[in-house]
């Protein structure tokens, strides 16, 4: 989700960026940090991808709290060529997709309330850092992000934002893998969250189809409670040739034809590794 207001919030530079200010970050803060990197690395092992949990280690992302972006850009840029920048909250689409097309990651850099561990409507430094950054240490996928930045930016010229926005959930915010042992978790919105790490995974509620470009692209999503529907990749490189080798002016032109579809639908050509059974959401609704 962008910001609705194109103009840079005072102290920031023309591309948003702020400094992290890493020093004025308070103890109940780095301790909070502490609490939520405590708890989700606790649960992840077999859970998260592999390329996930190497990342987290190999930015040293353990140590105790919140990350100095200096020192974490430093380690990742010797990675895979990517940096860290804080910003003040949600950025507008086009700052967006031009600091990921030049392998620059935003963050925000507060961090949620104590009492706001489980749920909270804007990504903070936790969510950015923790969720997305040890991803961006795999060589493959930082290739795909910044892929991804550079498609968006043409997507902005074809009107289709809304449609590419769509792979960006389904893929890099709450993403599976098939691994040898079985499905694995890697993206943001699911390994930063305790909840959603177990429902992804454990329940029998959602849906797990096997990812298709053009099908990702035409699906609904929804924001404010667990997903509905997972999209399981083979591979990160597979996620990688889909943006290189697909003409993406044509397919938007397709899809301005299609309709969309809703979050719970299943097509006869999907390749469904799970129907499920929806019960978490209809309770919700019901309640």
């Amino acid at each position: 989700m962008a910001a609705t207001d194109s103009t840079p919030p005072p102290g920031a530079a023309p591309d948003w960026t702020i400094p992290q200010d890493w020093a004025s970050y308070t103890a109940t803060e780095h301790a909070t940090w502490d609490t939520l990197f405590a708890r989700q690395s606790a649960m992840l092992p077999g859970r998260a991808a592999d390329e996930f949990l190497a990342g987290i280690e190999m930015l040293h992302l353990s140590r105790p709290g919140i990350p100095d972006f200096d020192e974490l850009s430093d380690k990742l840029y010797k990675a895979t060529g990517w940096q860290v920048v804080a910003v003040p909250g949600l950025v507008p689409d086009d700052v967006f997709f031009e600091h990921l097309a030049n392998r620059r990651f935003v963050a925000g850099q507060f961090i949620r309330k104590p009492d706001q561990l489980d749920y909270l409507e804007e990504p903070d430094v936790f969510h950015d850092v923790f969720g997305h950054v040890p991803m961006l240490a795999h060589p493959v996928f930082a290739d795909y992000i910044q892929a991804y930045g550079q498609g968006g930016l043409r997507a902005m010229r074809h009107g289709a934002i809304e449609k590419l926005a769509r792979l960006y959930w389904y893929t890099v915010e709450f993403g599976l893998i098939r691994s040898g042992a079985g499905l694995k978790i890697y993206g943001a919105g699911i390994v930063s969250s305790r909840g959603e790490s177990l429902f992804a995974l454990d329940d029998p509620s959602p849906n797990r189809i096997g990812f298709d470009l053009e099908r990702v692209m035409r699906t609904l999503y929804r924001i404010d409670d667990y997903q509905q529907t997972y999209f399981v990749i083979d591979s990160f490189d597979q996620l990688l040739r889909a943006t290189l080798d697909t003409d993406f002016a044509p397919l938007y032109a397709r899809l301005k034809d299609l309709p969309d579809l809703a979050i719970t639908d299943i097509l006869p050509d999907d390749t469904v590794i799970t129907r499920g059974t929806q019960a978490y959401a209809l309770e919700r609704a019901e309640g």
